[in-house]
């Protein structure tokens, strides 16, 4: 192979990919915002020819699970956070299930969650966040919020709590913390395990510390709405070198080899070992430690990852900015409540919520109404109460599920909340048409 024309090729080749990106979709490339046509989404891609060039250096490699992209993801996440272990897996929910699944590990002696065992949460929030605790037949507990914060109720913890308890698995809500330190405590206290499900908060902190750092376990999302992106892809991290071991384990089928695949005996011990009744010298690659699956990134999906690890500062002070210019604009604006933030919180924020007052002369889907008709896209707080979805129809309450206390709150939101996008790629004029739709739908014009 002549290496000098390839790589001639190579650069020719990621050149183009700038032009076409500048033709194709550049921000001058795109089409103008026409105010009640164009259609405002709650969330997309935000990139440049970077990711493009990227995603066209790996597939022009052709490594098409994980190599050096996915090496190095996994190396400079865990910088930005500040812990000594990230990995990669195909989705926010896998990571999620990955984190779970970890600590029913055999390896964590007494402390593994069983089955039967209890698992405190909020029924508030996205299904992934529950799905792994029923699935592997353990009980959710599910807990009230505070309809403010739309976070758990810390308040409710200890009546929640029974000898069963095992872990609290919680989200920080559309960005917005959840009240860590009291929860940590808690947890502390009672020796639980913490998994801060953190898909739609990278970049948050909780007095000045990144949140998904605070538990024993924190997840990732990157999926596209989300505050970096990898298309499908998300990632899980700890500090815990037990549970990095493990977390590897499952993530790659239950392997005990901790050597990457395509790589024969880096642990020394490939044909040397004896595990469990197996003939001693078994190959070391096909001996499993759990039940595990393949739950790994692709590195064409790392590549765009990396590119967009380096905008993530700038993804999280744009998120702020439109947040608080959003919050100016819809000041004072009758029967509408928005998200409260504790002191201790600097959210980077997944969405803009609003609740509508209950005794408001208009109600929340009349309120989404209007603004999908008028070209604003809108969600609802994900499931609102979980507990009353068809999923749950087929559990029995006090055996696979449990609730503690009321969840009047959580009804609350249900009823009455949604939310709208912040975003970095939406500008002024976008944030303006959509205070002003609310404004109007309020009958509240600005002057």
């Amino acid at each position: 192979m002549d290496r000098i024309a390839a790589q001639k090729l190579h650069d020719e080749i990621l050149e183009k990919i700038r032009e076409y990106w500048r033709m194709v979709h550049a921000p001058e490339a795109a089409e103008p915002f026409r105010p009640g046509e164009s259609r405002i989404r709650y969330a997309g891609r935000v990139f440049d020819e970077k990711e493009l060039c990227n995603l066209a250096d790996s597939c022009l490699e052709f490594w098409l699970t994980g190599g050096r992209y996915a090496e190095q993801l996994e190396r400079e996440l865990a910088k930005y956070l500040g812990l000594p272990f990230a990995l990669l897996v195909n989705s926010g929910s896998s990571a999620n299930l990955l984190a779970f699944m970890a600590l029913t590990s055999p390896l964590l002696g007494e402390r593994r969650i069983l089955r039967g065992d209890e698992v405190i949460t909020v029924a508030a929030g996205f299904p992934t966040t529950v799905s792994p605790i029923v699935q592997y037949g353990a009980v959710p507990v599910f807990v009230d919020v505070d309809a403010a914060t739309a976070n758990v109720d810390p308040s409710k913890l200890e009546e929640a709590f029974s000898e069963r308890t095992r872990a609290v698995m919680l989200a920080h809500t559309l960005g917005n913390p959840f009240p860590l330190r009291a929860v940590r405590e808690f947890c502390d206290r009672h020796g639980l395990w913490l998994i801060e499900d953190n898909c739609d908060a990278l970049g948050s902190r909780y007095e000045g510390r990144l949140t998904g750092t605070w538990g024993d376990i924190g997840t990732s999302s990157f999926y596209p709405p989300h505050h970096m992106t990898t298309g499908e892809g998300g990632a899980v991290y700890t500090a815990d070198p037990l549970l990095h071991r493990i977390l590897l384990s499952m993530r790659d089928w239950g392997r005990d080899c901790t050597c990457p695949p395509g790589v024969d005996n880096r642990c020394g011990k490939r044909f040397s070992g004896q595990f469990g009744t197996l003939p001693r010298g078994y190959d070391h690659k096909y001996v499993y430690r759990h039940f595990g699956y393949n739950l790994k990134m692709t590195d064409l999906q790392a590549a765009v990852g990396c590119a967009q690890l380096e905008k993530l500062p700038e993804f999280v002070r744009k998120r702020k900015e439109n947040f608080r210019y959003l919050l100016d604009m819809l000041n004072g604006v009758p029967h509408l409540r928005y998200l409260s933030i504790l002191p201790e919180s600097d959210p980077s924020y997944f969405g803009f919520l609003i609740t509508v007052a209950e005794d408001a002369p208009f109600t929340r889907n009349g309120l989404v109404a209007r603004l999908e008709e008028s070209g604003v896209q809108t969600r609802n707080l994900f499931a609102g109460n979980l507990i009353r979805h068809p999923c749950v129809e087929a559990l029995k309450e006090g055996t696979d599920y449990r609730v503690s206390g009321s969840l009047e709150q959580t009804d609350l939101l249900m009823n009455n909340a949604f939310w709208i996008g912040v975003y970095p790629g939406m500008d002024r004029e976008r944030l303006e048409y959509m205070a002003g739709v609310i404004r109007s739908c309020c009958g509240e014009e600005r002057q």
